[in-house]
């Protein structure tokens, strides 16, 4: 499961998700891409869920990179507790996204098993997402 190794602060606060992604929203690494239409916190065991449809699909081809981390930790108070008393353990961590976050980049595969293989990723994910293909992308040559 994906965490970080170290964290400055063990809790953090909810903070507030406003406006679309304004970094990490083209493709840097691959051709395909999905890319996050909605706002919401994503654990790290969605992350990796997706990441492993992925690869299964791609049967170990190509190349996948995935573009957001969990980082940020949410606390929850155990079940039947008064309120006040201060603020929950943590329990896991999130990656926060925006509308326009690219999510997971695939490389080295077609068209349409990258397709495939993505949509398998989107399906474990909490959020809308929108499959994206590199503006220079030849799909003549990828036929031939």
């Amino acid at each position: 499961m994906l965490q970080p190794k170290k964290t400055k602060f063990r809790r953090s606060q909810k903070g507030r998700l406003k406006g679309e992604a304004q970094r990490g929203n083209q493709l840097a690494f691959g051709s395909f891409g999905i890319k996050s239409l909605e706002t919401k916190w994503i654990t790290g065991r969605q992350i990796e869920a997706a990441r492993v449809a992925v690869t299964r699909y791609m049967q170990r081809q190509g190349m996948v990179w995935v573009r957001i981390f969990p980082d940020k930790p949410i606390t929850k108070k155990p079940l039947d507790v008064r309120m006040g008393k201060g603020k929950g353990n943590p329990e896991g961590f999130v990656a926060p996204v925006t509308p326009g976050r690219m999510l997971f980049e695939v490389e080295g595969v077609s068209f349409d098993i990258a397709k495939e293989a993505l949509r398998l990723a989107a399906q474990k994910l909490p959020v809308i997402t929108k499959f994206v293909v590199r503006r220079d992308y030849d799909m003549a040559n990828q036929n031939a």
